[in-house]
């Protein structure tokens, strides 16, 4: 930022004192509550998070200093409006990977395929086929449990758990999953994100000093070891 463009000492000293401002009033609203979803202490909390975020930034520009506090932002979710008591429950569930070694993938791939088909079929050499190999395979959580085996690394995640009167009819919604996600029946939300982890790279670039040899390279290079082979495959699956 330049300097004709950056806040006043003033602006900063407003903006700390807005911060003041709102852990009173977001305070009182906790201290005020009627039940667990009280929309005064949701909005005192937004109020809250607005004003440090405000200061944040004005802080940095200006004298390129950081508060030590992080408030995640919710201003996407709105109040809950759903049922006290939920009769039925949606589990709504994204995981993002980047394919960073497809040639491993590929191997796994093959794995599993040689063990399924009798006949000896060759495997679809393209990362597509892969990937509809081992996802039609394992279960989404033993993925993400063994992601690295499979040459995928973890992206963002968010786990929603969503409130309902009663549970659907079968193949009711089976053609538009995501559609009837309304972010008021959110009973609880659970987000993963590398921007949640300040220490995230630099913890990435000391293990990566550590040693100079990439230890998933050195495995494709000599194909997978015995000792690594997938747990055996369950034919009733």
């Amino acid at each position: 930022m330049s300097d004709a463009a950056q806040p006043t000492a003033a602006e900063v000293r407003a903006a700390a004192e807005a911060v003041k401002t709102a852990l009173d009033r977001h305070l009182a609203a906790v201290e005020r509550r009627t039940g667990e979803d009280d929309p005064a202490v949701y909005e005192a909390f937004n109020e809250l998070a607005a004003a440090a975020e405000a200061y944040d930034e004005l802080l940095y520009d200006r004298f390129d200093e950081v508060t030590p506090f992080e408030i995640p932002g919710t201003e996407d979710l709105p109040p809950y409006a759903g049922p006290e008591e939920p009769n039925a429950l949606s589990v709504l569930i994204r995981r993002d990977y980047a394919v960073v070694e497809p040639q491993r993938l590929l191997a796994q791939a093959q794995r599993v395929e040689a063990v399924e088909d009798e006949d000896g079929a060759d495997v679809s050499g393209t990362v597509h086929g892969a990937l509809g190999i081992l996802f039609g395979e394992f279960e989404p959580d033993e993925i993400a449990s063994r992601h690295k085996e499979f040459g995928l690394e973890e992206g963002d995640s968010t786990l929603w758990v969503l409130a309902a009167d009663e549970p659907a009819e079968p193949g009711e919604w089976l053609e538009t999953p995501f559609d009837q996600a309304d972010p008021q029946r959110v009973v609880c939300r659970f987000d993963v994100s590398a921007v949640f982890d300040d220490d995230l790279e630099d913890d990435d670039e000391d293990d990566a000093g550590d040693s100079g040899d990439d230890p998933i390279e050195d495995d494709l290079d000599t194909e997978l070891d015995d000792d690594e082979e997938l747990e055996p495959l369950d034919a009733e699956r």
